[in-house]
């Protein structure tokens, strides 16, 4: 065997263990996006549940602001097409455009948290804490859990803006890019049941 015959089948080898190994790293990500969805399916269940126990405290529909829910939901809208446009400019190399996209996810991201943060704040100094009622601490607990996973998602950010800054656009990069906007995309995909199935459903909102 020639050693130029050598060297093609030891680059198909490779490449063919890097498709493979992308692919167990693809499925084990799926398997952990199929448990946070379990996971979020028993919060759902629960409030639903307990919704309507208020036991004397305020129900949804006294409690929410659409205005200020859909601004919510419009920034986590928004930070998904920016990461969005963040894969698109990783597939094409572009490092610069890459970098500026993930900033800019990062922002809305916090943006997000920050106005998620207040609402928290302001529901707790009113007396509206988890302890309440069954409702509240349902709300609470759902909603907070996301919370947590978009608190997440930014440090998960802030990785990549590092690794892409130092490492560059590499196969190892790009691959990880991706994990994390599928991660940001199914946050933003639980972010629409919880406006709808929280914000909208459970009694209404006041406008």
């Amino acid at each position: 065997m020639s050693e130029v015959e050598t060297a093609v089948i030891t680059k198909v080898t490779r490449q063919t263990e890097q498709h493979e190994a992308d692919n167990k790293t693809l499925f084990g990500f799926w398997v952990y996006l199929m448990t946070d969805c379990v996971l979020f399916a028993s919060l759902f269940a629960t409030f639903a549940v307990l919704h309507s126990n208020t036991f004397g405290g305020p129900t949804a529909h006294s409690l929410f602001s659409l205005p200020y829910a859909l601004a919510e939901t419009l920034i986590l809208l928004v930070s998904s097409f920016t990461c969005g446009l963040m894969i698109l400019s990783a597939q094409n190399k572009a490092k610069r455009l890459v970098l500026i996209w993930l900033g800019i996810t990062f922002i809305l991201g916090a943006a997000f948290l920050t106005l998620e943060i207040r609402e928290f704040s302001d529901f707790v100094s009113r007396g509206d804490s988890w302890r309440r009622s069954g409702f509240l601490s349902s709300y609470f607990t759902l909603v907070a859990t996301h919370g947590l996973h978009i608190t997440m998602g930014l440090l998960w950010i802030l990785t990549m803006g590092y690794q892409v800054l130092k490492r560059g656009l590499t196969r190892i990069t790009i691959r990880q890019l991706t994990l994390m906007s599928l991660f940001w995309h199914f946050l933003d995909l639980i972010w629409i049941f919880i406006f709808s199935v929280v914000y909208l459903i459970s009694g209404g909102l006041n406008i």
